[in-house]
């Protein structure tokens, strides 16, 4: 069974944290992951899908509204949920790793179901606050990585093993 690669971050991302999505996007296609984000044409969503497809990878869009105009071209299978919000454990659950490129309140919360002990994954937040950073830390040092920018992002999750 392939494996699934969440990359979560803000909608309002910056250019780095499009650009480390895009760029672990590609990779995880270049290496057989699937690519998981929240499917939407904006922000990290979009990028991390994008930089999927450019590599031919497989995409998973997990929506939060079922409004196709709002979808991202570079989704091959939308799992429409109408959670709005809510769909943010469905991401953590179906990830078998979580990325976060930034952070924001959405991505916080999917960090956060990414650790309870029903979802126990692995998050590696790439390119956030280093407040954001250290809570993440406290909550869960076993699980928690932290990477500058996509290319440590790269190095962390070769020595993963998920």
């Amino acid at each position: 069974m392939k494996k699934i690669i969440g990359i979560m971050g803000p909608n309002n991302a910056t250019k780095t944290n499009l650009k480390d999505a895009y760029e672990i996007g590609k990779y995880m296609a270049n290496n057989g992951f699937t690519v998981l984000t929240g499917g939407l044409n904006i922000g990290v969503q979009n990028e991390g899908l994008k930089g999927a497809k450019d590599s031919n990878g497989l995409t998973i869009g997990i929506m939060p509204f079922n409004e196709p105009e709002k979808f991202s071209k570079y989704v091959d299978i939308p799992i429409i949920t109408n959670m709005r919000s809510g769909r943010n454990y469905i991401n953590a659950l179906s990830s078998n790793l979580v990325i976060a490129c930034g952070v924001d309140n959405g991505t916080i919360s999917e960090i956060s179901l990414s650790l309870v002990n029903t979802a126990k994954k692995q998050v590696i937040i790439v390119g956030a606050i280093q407040e954001a950073n250290e809570l993440f830390k406290v909550i869960d040092s076993e699980n928690v990585y932290v990477a500058k920018d996509y290319k440590e992002c790269i190095e962390i999750f070769e020595k993963i093993n998920i």
